[in-house]
Order: structure tokens, then sequence, then C-alpha cells
């Protein structure tokens, strides 16, 4: 398919959708490049290391799935043992609420609420009271680094209700920055050493972590966003929020990565390496409920032909069912089909329509 992802990423490049970008294609690795690290800038390496945001979320699931098979948790362990700021949580008479107007959740917060974006945390699509604190406290969710320290973060989140009560609906985003704090609290190490052990060693994944070391620092290219004059630099090259050391502790927040790692990452994955094939399958298999799926959960148009596993996106209709994916914010993608096929792109340009029509074309690649 290397020729197919060829052809897609230089038209896009040609037409202005990203200066550079990364990507592979096939059962195997077979990297490569096309055009720039920036506008005017120099070509883009192969090694370059991407802020993969959203995607930092098959990673968290794989390293708590790896805690699961090792007997240290279960799936439907009340999260309060590790995380007592959330152990008597709230929840809001309705989503729309007030914030004043709560009741005692009925169930704890598990494991596999977190994995799964059950837990009543997560992004409002509407305008409402808790939507409204969330951005007022520094916890609504966006492209921007995050702004707090864990510890600090977790608290803002913790003096907030639920949305619903725990299992009965689906939010994006939180609960995975509440399963980074909780990975660090297991007594293994830094949240960033039990992502090692479990997932960044077994998969030989030498470039990917929470910050790029000073040394390397020069690998990191800038992100970009399109204003009406061009490509306009918002977070810089080679220095900013990614560069070690971190301002804070960052086990809530998001990896860098390259596409080699990422690579590597999903090949162990998808062969058992990481974990067993059965838990595995469990991972890419839809886990949420029809009833949760509901339009204001998400983006429009989410839920058609779609599930959502542990930390990852299913395809439950359609030719490509069976395939497992997920997106991060600043234009990197991925999916991992049945018969073992691997498609990776990173860039590092904003997300706007042009680019979500890339990645829509991505998806479609090699389809009949």
């Amino acid at each position: 398919m290397t020729n197919s992802l060829h052809e897609l990423l230089t038209r896009h490049v040609e037409d202005g959708t990203m200066p550079g970008v990364v990507g592979t294609d096939g059962e195997e690795f077979a990297p490569i490049s096309i055009g720039l690290d920036a506008p005017d800038g120099a070509p883009l390496e192969i090694d370059t290391i991407f802020r993969i945001q959203s995607m930092t979320k098959t990673v968290v699931a794989a390293a708590t799935l790896r805690l699961v098979q090792d007997g240290v948790m279960t799936l439907d362990d009340p999260i309060g043992a590790w995380l007592p700021e959330l152990a008597e949580p709230r929840v809001l008479a309705h989503p729309d609420a007030p914030l004043e107007e709560t009741q005692p959740a009925r169930r704890p917060i598990t494991v596999r609420h977190l994995l799964t974006h059950q837990s009543g945390y997560g992004v409002m699509t509407a305008d409402t009271p808790l939507r409204q604190a969330m951005i007022d406290r520094g916890v609504e969710a966006g492209a921007e680094p995050v702004a707090l320290g864990a510890q600090d973060w977790l608290d803002a989140l913790a003096s907030l209700p639920l949305a619903f009560q725990p299992g009965d609906g689906w939010r994006y985003h939180h609960d995975f920055g509440l399963l980074g704090i909780l990975l660090g609290r297991l007594g293994r190490g830094s949240t960033e050493d039990v992502l090692a052990e479990t997932v960044f060693t077994p998969a030989g994944m030498v470039d990917t972590g929470f910050t790029v070391p000073s040394e390397q620092a020069h690998r990191l290219p800038a992100v970009f966003q399109r204003t009406a004059e061009g490509f306009e630099a918002c977070e810089p090259a080679g220095a900013g929020f990614y560069v070690a050391p971190a301002p804070f502790d960052v086990s809530h927040s998001e990896l860098v990565s390259t596409v080699g790692d990422y690579h590597a990452f999903l090949s162990a994955l998808r062969d058992g390496r990481l974990i067993d094939s059965d838990l595995r399958d469990e991972m890419c298999r839809d886990q949420v409920d029809q009833a949760a799926k509901t339009l204001d959960s998400f983006y429009p148009g989410f839920w058609e032909g779609m599930g959502w596993g542990y930390g990852v996106s299913v395809v439950t209709d359609g030719p490509d069912r069976g395939r497992f994916s997920w997106s991060g914010g600043l234009g990197t993608d991925f999916f991992v089909d049945p018969d073992g096929r691997i498609c990776l792109a990173m860039m590092q340009v904003a997300m706007d329509e042009r680019v979500f029509a890339l990645l829509a074309e991505l998806r479609g690649l090699g389809r009949a």
C-alpha cells in the first residue's frame, strides 16, 4: 500500500494541507517522509519526534491491561483505592443541571469505566454549567498542553460533579488523564516508569515519553495552524512544554513519539507481545452499550458504524469492520486492520477541515 500512501501524502503536501508528514502502511515498517518540517524549512526526517496527543490513550490502555493481565488490578476494581479524591463522587441530576443539583453516585467509578470513557467525567459538547465550571477551573480539554500539574488537575476535576452515573453514558478525554495518575500511584514508580515497564521497553520504543530530552530537542518540530496568510507557528520547534524537564507532574498529560516507535508499539500489540491475544481482542471490541451512544456524547456522526473499546475506536460495520484506530489532535493518526495491516501518519498541524479530509482519505486507502 506504500505507493498509495505516498501519492496521497504527496498530493496533500503539494496542496498545502501540511508542510510535511511521515507515514507507513503495511504489515511491516516501511516509512516515508514527504515535505518539510516547516514552510521554507528543512526536509522532514523519518525519526522526527511528534506530539501524539490523544494517541497516548491507546498506550495508556495497553499499559493498564498489562497490569490487569499481571494481576495488579482488575477491570472492575473501584479507582478510589488509588484515587481517594474520587471515592465518593456526586452526580448531576441531569447533564445540564446547575452544579448544586446532585445526588450520590449509585456505584463506584471502576478501571473499566475509565478505559471506556464512562466514568461521568469528560468533554461536555453543550453549553452547560458543568462545561463552564470545567473552563473556569482549568480542566477543559483542548489542543494546548495541560495548564495544571497532575494533583491540581485531579483536585479541580474532583471538585466537580459527574455528568451521569458511572457506566450510564459516554464522554471523551478526561478518563485517560485519570488513568495516567492512577498508574503513578500503584507503588511501581512514576507513571512514566510504569509505561516503560509495561509498554515502552517490551515494544522497543526508544523515543517515546512525556518529554523530549534536551539533547534531542532539535528533533521536535514546530506546531502550525492555518491562517489566511498561511501557516503560523503556535508551538515552537525544539522548545516549549514538551522539552525536558517537564514544568510539573505531567502524568495526566500526553506523550511524544516517532512513527517508528508507534509502529513498534502497534506491532507488539497486534502480535500479542504486550498483552495476551484474548485481552487484546477485548481491547479492540466495542465495549459501549447502544444506550450510551447519544448524539450529544461526541461529534456528529461518530457512532455511525463505530464503537469504543479500551483506548481505541472500533469499526463495527461495513468493509473495515474489525479495524481499531485513533487520532491525535495535531494530525497524527493510525489504524490496524484484522489482517495485520498498520497504517500511520504523523504531522504537526492543528486540526481543520483540510486535515480532517486527509485523515478520512487515509482511512479509505486500499478500500475496494
